[in-house]
């Protein structure tokens, strides 16, 4: 139960500081939308980078729209439990969640932007063999988390591979925003000028 409680309280202080990037995520000056594709149907993962590419500036495409967009591909999510400790009868009690992920990330012509590359996460948690339930919770937690952390880590790979192309001058940059221009003041109305007094004609 402690385990659970402090594996409860270390997730929910990552989520309260959160896996976002410090800024907002650079995309080249052409790029109108990025459509989020996975090959996994209701993938999690998916709707993470959804948020945080909407948190980060960028604008999203309906999965649905036939309109020009940039995409970011999710081609693989592999998840793995390897055993890294064994009790005095041989029976694992300590395990290594490992998390991997293959994504793209692509004009809205077709041609690679983020070449195809594969990011790895592991965590790792005990599982007494007698204790069967709060391992499945605990591990449950563990694997939010680190869906969290890959959007993360895919949104920065994406955002330091384009700075880099912007550097190199291979990419266009972003439009600035222009400065907002203050309203001009109303022109002041002309003064009014009083008619001439005509003089009184001599008697």
């Amino acid at each position: 139960m402690t385990r659970f409680l402090l594996a409860l309280v270390l997730t929910a202080t990552l989520a309260g500081c959160g896996f976002h990037l410090r800024n907002k995520l650079m995309l080249p000056a052409d790029t109108a939308a990025v459509k989020v594709v996975s090959t996994a149907p209701y993938s999690e993962l998916a709707k993470l980078l959804r948020r945080g590419l909407m948190a980060s500036g960028a604008t999203i495409a309906e999965a649905d729209s036939k309109a020009p967009a940039a995409q970011l591909q999710v081609l693989s999510e592999r998840w793995g439990d390897l055993p890294i400790a064994i009790d005095a009868q041989g029976r694992a009690q300590e395990y290594s969640l490992r998390y991997a992920v293959i994504f793209v990330f692509r004009r809205e012509d077709g041609s690679d932007l983020v070449p195809q590359q594969v990011i790895e996460l592991s965590r790792d948690y005990v599982s007494p063999p007698s204790d069967a339930t709060g391992t499945t919770t605990e591990r449950e937690i563990l694997a939010d988390e680190l869906r969290r952390e890959m959007s993360a880590s895919i949104l920065r790979r994406i955002d330091s591979v384009v700075r880099a192309e912007l550097q190199r001058g291979t990419l266009t940059p972003p439009a600035a925003k222009p400065a907002e221009v203050p309203a001009a003041a109303p022109a002041a109305a002309p003064a009014t000028v009083p008619a001439a007094t005509k003089p009184p004609q001599g008697g």
